[in-house]
């Protein structure tokens, strides 16, 4: 078999044992492996090659990134419970509830605040959905005007900080989560915003759709009303600011911020008297389920990545996409394009793990900042959660609503939000300032610390391996540019 046809079978097969419905960490481990026993047996690949798995695993074990995930997850969890939702939208609700289109607007509004401080999209879509729809559908709004803001506005929380979608692409595409939390911040307040003008024509064109409240609804006026909106807003911003606050002025990391967010989701569940063990026990089991779930498809992509690279993968991957006219603009286009079908069939995980990692490599050829291209794809990946057959916001949402709600009512009405969100896409890409204006300092990434540790890895003698890892001499015909490579390879798998 040829080496040049090695990479290219070697992505199919991964997308088809996906697509039949194989787990998608032992999909990875197990094409990795497969294939790199077929390049062993061809003599395509060297034996050593796979003696750097154990380090790959290692450097999952010790990425301090990666604790933001427990973290912010667990804080979810704690708030989904904690009544913070409840209270928000009964307030919100009755201080917009006089205007056409009031509780849509409380609901885009206090799904923005949820995103900012649980940055999980199940908790706000569910929150919002057994809350607001009842009410909305009370009292004559349009099922797919109702679905769809809720489902839409509970994606917020793949964009705005903290999320968990931003904490991996930071992790796959070696940047800052801090910068990439600055970058996307400006985007999803746009979003909202689009949000907002949307529902604001409805009801300029469609009033009947998105009534007010009825007076006898609102049972909150004058200063009681401005009294619980003040004490009601009072502890989501505080947590806002522990966590995101504390990051942006550089007091804390990341991983930092989200320790004491979780700190803070348990104070905030013991002031409304709402923690208790059972609780506690709910939030720390579907923590260690979705760590422990990160990990595992953290390890399968390392496995598929050694063979990937061992078969020259990212050479492919690099001379298709940089032959692509346009340019860095058609590259951009390109791969959203692709990014956005492929979310038809992938989750948001398994694009950032196996798509990500082969993509940032070109974009740095490219000169395209990786916050940007980052955030760009963050943006693209909440249509994943909207469109079917795997739109999680719209399978959440379909969980808790009444059962007089079609599903083709829940799918019609995500479809203006999946437009508006493919705008902001396009938008993001024609203004980048959009997201690199909120970065204050030129950003360094994980690719330009391994540039430098291979100019110095020229310099390193092969004594200076791991034990285990032998590096044959051969013959003069061996020194040629394919072993030059391989030794190369060895030594960036393997960390010296």
């Amino acid at each position: 078999m040829s080496l040049d046809l090695m990479a290219p079978i070697m992505f199919v097969s991964l997308i088809f044992f996906l697509l039949i419905g194989y787990p998608v960490a032992f999909a990875l481990s197990a094409v990795g492996l497969l294939f790199s026993w077929i390049g062993i047996h061809f003599d395509l690949l060297r034996p050593e090659l796979l003696q750097a798995l154990p380090n790959q695993v290692y450097d999952i074990m010790r990425n301090d990134t990666l604790l933001a995930i427990p973290f912010f997850t667990f804080m979810g969890l704690i708030l989904e419970r904690s009544g913070l939702a409840e209270d928000m939208l009964d307030t919100i609700g009755q201080l917009f509830g006089t205007m056409r289109g009031g509780i849509a607007y409380a609901v885009i509004f206090v799904g923005a605040l949820l995103a900012a401080t649980t940055g999980v999209v199940a908790a706000s879509v569910i929150s919002m959905g057994l809350i607001s729809l009842p009410i909305m559908l009370r009292y004559g709004y349009d099922t797919r005007i109702a679905t769809g803001v809720i489902a839409a506005s509970g994606t917020l929380a793949q964009i705005i900080p903290p999320s968990l979608v931003l904490i991996v692409l930071a992790d796959q595409l070696g940047t800052s989560v801090g910068d990439m939390y600055a970058g996307a911040m400006l985007p999803g307040l746009l979003l909202c915003a689009f949000y907002t003008v949307f529902i604001f024509m409805v009801s300029m064109v469609k009033p009947q759709w998105v009534p007010a409240l009825p007076p006898e609804a609102r049972t909150l006026r004058g200063a009681a009303l401005g009294k619980r909106v003040v004490l009601v807003m009072i502890p989501p911003l505080l947590l806002i600011f522990l966590v995101l606050g504390t990051i942006f002025l550089g007091i804390a990391t990341p991983t930092e911020g989200g320790a004491m967010g979780a700190v803070g989701a348990i104070i905030l569940a013991m002031m409304n008297r709402r923690l208790d063990m059972s609780l506690l026990k709910q939030a720390m089991d579907s923590t260690v389920k979705l760590s422990t779930f990160v990990v595992f498809i953290l390890i399968g992509a390392r496995v598929f990545r050694i063979a990937f690279l061992g078969v020259d993968g990212d050479k492919w991957v690099e001379h298709l996409l940089t032959s692509l006219p346009g340019g860095a603009t058609g590259f951009l286009i390109t791969v959203n394009i692709m990014v956005f079908f492929l979310a038809f069939f992938l989750d948001f995980f398994e694009i950032a793990f196996i798509l990500v990692p082969l993509l940032a490599p070109v974009a740095q050829s490219l000169d395209i900042n990786l916050v940007w291209f980052g955030v760009i794809l963050a943006v693209n990946m909440q249509t994943s959660f909207m469109h079917p057959p795997f739109g999680f916001a719209l399978f959440y949402l379909r969980s808790v609503a009444p059962k007089e709600v079609k599903s083709t009512q829940i799918y019609w009405g995500a479809v203006p939000y999946v437009v508006m969100q493919l705008i902001m896409v396009g938008t993001l890409i024609a203004f980048p300032g959009l997201v690199t204006g909120s970065l204050h300092a030129e950003v360094k990434t994980n690719a330009d610390d391994a540039a430098s540790i291979m100019q110095q890895m020229e310099t390193t003698p092969s004594s200076d391996l791991p034990q285990g890892i032998e590096i044959p001499a051969g013959d003069a015909s061996a020194a040629d540019g394919d072993s030059q490579q391989s030794d190369a390879l060895l030594k960036e798998l393997t960390g010296q």
